[in-house]
């Protein structure tokens, strides 16, 4: 499952983001894609991974700690907490139109997830670790989640209310 987790996640936001646009009426104001797919990456692959992150961490973390190539560490209960909060935060941003409350959860996505990919990378290339939860999928959506909400935004800022 945690091969798999994070390319789901990613589906489920593009799809609903399509569904989303698609029943918006025409003529479809500027930014109406966008903005649709900010939202369903907040919710999905922000909000929904963040808590399932969570619970991996906090209520599995052998199976999780072994997933990702690692013993299980006493540092899991903190990972987990801020997968915790990374979570709550999402789904709120989700349902929250403010620009700048999205753009400070973007931004901490970037130095969280980019934070992880940069240490998946030290693994990979110090140790070989090229366990799934190491190089799978979550290594690329480490950097696609921020670097996508990041250009989204910037994409909406002149629409968007504060």
């Amino acid at each position: 499952m945690v091969f798999w987790f994070p390319i789901i996640m990613w589906v489920l936001a593009i799809f609903v983001a399509g569904v989303t646009y698609g029943r918006i009426p025409k003529p479809r104001p500027p930014g109406a894609l966008a903005q649709a797919l900010i939202r369903s990456i907040m919710l999905f692959p922000v909000g929904i991974q963040g808590l399932w992150g969570a619970l991996g961490h906090l209520g599995f973390p052998a199976q999780t700690a072994a997933s990702i190539g690692w013993a299980p560490s006493p540092f899991q209960f903190e990972v987990g907490v801020c997968n915790l909060g990374v979570g709550v935060v999402g789904l709120i941003a989700a349902y929250r139109t403010s620009w700048n409350f999205r753009l400070s959860l973007s931004l901490f996505m970037l130095f969280f997830l980019g934070g992880a990919a940069w240490g998946h990378i030290i693994q990979m290339v110090s140790t070989a670790n090229f366990a799934p939860g190491n190089a799978g999928p979550i290594f690329y959506t480490d950097m696609l989640t921020p670097v996508s909400l990041l250009i989204l935004l910037a994409l909406t800022r002149k629409s968007a209310t504060p």
